[in-house]
């Protein structure tokens, strides 16, 4: 029976093609519309958790002045020292690794070839803390960091960039003044360290040699500390605050003249407000499901004022009005089936035009895509119910009349 009844209403989609393909439309553009939108946060939550972890899953970055830069036109705010260092190190617990920043920018050149780059001076913890692997070479070694000499570590676009074919390892370039040997090879990170920046655009040297030769001080603009995972990270905070006030003779009622930036803080509130930013889009995106389904709605119900006489002849030969509910209950379901899969096929097709534009990387969700199929079969019952309770209720004789 019911194998009979899909043929039914096939048939009946097939003899009006146009017109169910218009009253599709609806659940098409509103699947793919859910599926596309949700792909593209699901994909955005994994970019914004990506670029994080490139600054480490777990992670405290400490840049001095009060809440987003100096504000107000206020002094200076004051930099750390290595005495800090020392003493994160050793009043800390749960420190892994800690690590000094100091950057600056020059202009590198290499026979004839010249590059604007960013030049970041930091010490082997840093890559304890930070996932960043080398493609060759090596590290610094205890010697060099030690000295401050001028050897480096260079980023991958820096290297295409400057080199432009040449393995830069071994090779002597200058950059600024300075003329540098280059004894590792990074490996690519691409953008996001910045959230938007060129990461791999850098020139890392031992932190003395910036602080001597580009600078001219012995200041710390950023230390970066590595958490123990077993540790809290809200009470090593705490204790960080108290040794850094400490360190920096502020009184109790002193505001802090630091910022501490939790790397993982950041990561659950960046992928907790892309989820919700992800599902008031979705919800917006299915009002259309809504409208595809009343559209079908509205069809059945022509559909059966169309077929009266043909619903008419049925009874009257016999069939029960379950036997006609069924037809019609099914010709809708299938419209919204078939509507539910081209709008998949749709989303998948915009999916793959837009995750490259949008530099983001490429996340199926199986989920979302079977879910979204099976609320618009739910919309062909829901929305088909009532034109096919109509034709189930009709009167025989009063359909037989019909013109």
């Amino acid at each position: 029976m019911l194998g009979t009844t899909v043929y039914l209403s096939l048939r009946s989609i097939r003899r009006h093609a146009m017109r169910s393909l218009l009253t599709m439309l609806g659940i098409v553009i509103g699947v793919a519309a859910v599926v596309t939108m949700v792909t593209l946060g699901r994909a955005t939550s994994v970019g914004v958790a990506e670029q994080i972890s490139a600054l480490g899953s777990n992670v405290l970055q400490v840049t001095p002045g009060s809440g987003f830069g100096r504000g107000g036109g206020g002094a200076t705010p004051r930099q750390f020292d290595n005495g800090d260092i020392i003493a994160i190190r050793q009043q800390l617990g749960g420190v892994k690794a800690v690590a000094p920043q100091a950057s600056s920018s020059a202009t590198a050149i290499y026979e004839g070839a010249n590059w604007s780059t960013t030049i970041s001076g930091t010490t082997n913890d840093y890559f304890q803390i930070q996932p960043w692997p080398l493609d060759a070479g090596r590290l610094f070694s205890e010697e060099e960091q030690a000295a401050g000499k001028a050897v480096c570590l260079v980023g991958s676009t820096l290297s295409e960039k400057l080199f432009r074919g040449v393995d830069p390892l071994g090779k002597r370039f200058r950059v600024g003044d300075v003329s540098c040997d280059v004894i590792g090879l990074l490996s690519a990170r691409g953008q996001g360290g910045g959230f938007g920046s060129d990461q791999d655009d850098v020139v890392i040297m031992p932190v003395k040699t910036v602080q001597r030769r580009f600078l001219g001080t012995t200041d710390i603009r950023t230390i970066v500390i590595g958490i123990d995972d077993n540790y809290d990270n809200e009470q090593v905070k705490a204790s960080l605050t108290r040794i850094l006030r400490d360190r920096r003779y502020l009184e109790d009622g002193e505001d802090d003249d630091f910022n501490i930036f939790d790397t993982k803080q950041i990561s659950d509130t960046l992928q907790e407000t892309t989820g919700m930013l992800t599902a008031i889009v979705a919800a917006i995106a299915a009002i259309s499901l809504v409208v595809g389904g009343i559209g079908i709605m509205n069809i059945m119900l022509v559909s059966v004022t169309e077929r009266t006489r043909e619903i008419g002849i049925r009874l009257a030969i016999g069939a029960v009005a379950s036997e006609v509910l069924m037809q019609f209950l099914v010709e809708a379901v299938v419209l919204s089936c078939i509507g539910g899969i081209l709008g998949l096929a749709l989303a998948q097709l915009l999916v793959f035009f837009l995750i490259p534009l949008m530099e983001l990387p490429w996340v199926f969700d199986l989920g979302i895509n079977i879910a979204a199929f099976l609320i618009s079969g739910a919309i062909g019952i829901v929305f088909g119910y009532f034109p096919a309770r109509r034709a189930a209720n009709l009167n025989p004789i009063d359909a037989l009349r019909h013109e």
